[in-house]
């Protein structure tokens, strides 16, 4: 098992920056990539950036590549997505998920943090 407990979040303006952390727990040796998703009402869930835990190499979905940058402490468990030059498109609930694999389907998520965006 693998727990994962969101941080950060919050409120930002438009042009702005927020950031939010995902910290790992238990497992977690087992865990291949981490991603954050995010799901806006009305929207389907989104995975908005992913990781690889050997490697480092990064996805990002094509709305937030050059604004958005995820990266990870390996040593501390811990999975950052740093948000620049927000869009109100960005505001959703932001979700941490991590697998045990390099494909397919996540399999532990956390509780989420909410990201809204103001102009």
């Amino acid at each position: 098992q693998v727990h994962l407990v969101e941080s950060g979040g919050g409120s930002g303006q438009v042009g702005g920056s927020l950031s939010v952390s995902c910290v790992a727990s238990g497992d977690t040796g087992s865990v291949k990539s981490m991603g954050w998703f995010r799901h806006a009402p009305d929207k389907e869930r989104v995975l908005v950036a992913s990781i690889r835990t050997d490697t480092g190499g990064t996805y990002y979905t094509d709305s937030v590549w050059g604004r958005f940058t995820i990266s990870q402490d390996t040593a501390e468990n811990t999975v950052y997505l740093q948000m620049n030059n927000l869009k109100p498109e960005d505001a959703a609930m932001y979700y941490c998920a991590a697998r045990l694999g390099l494909f397919g389907d996540y399999h532990y998520w956390g509780q989420g943090t909410q990201v809204t965006v103001s102009s």
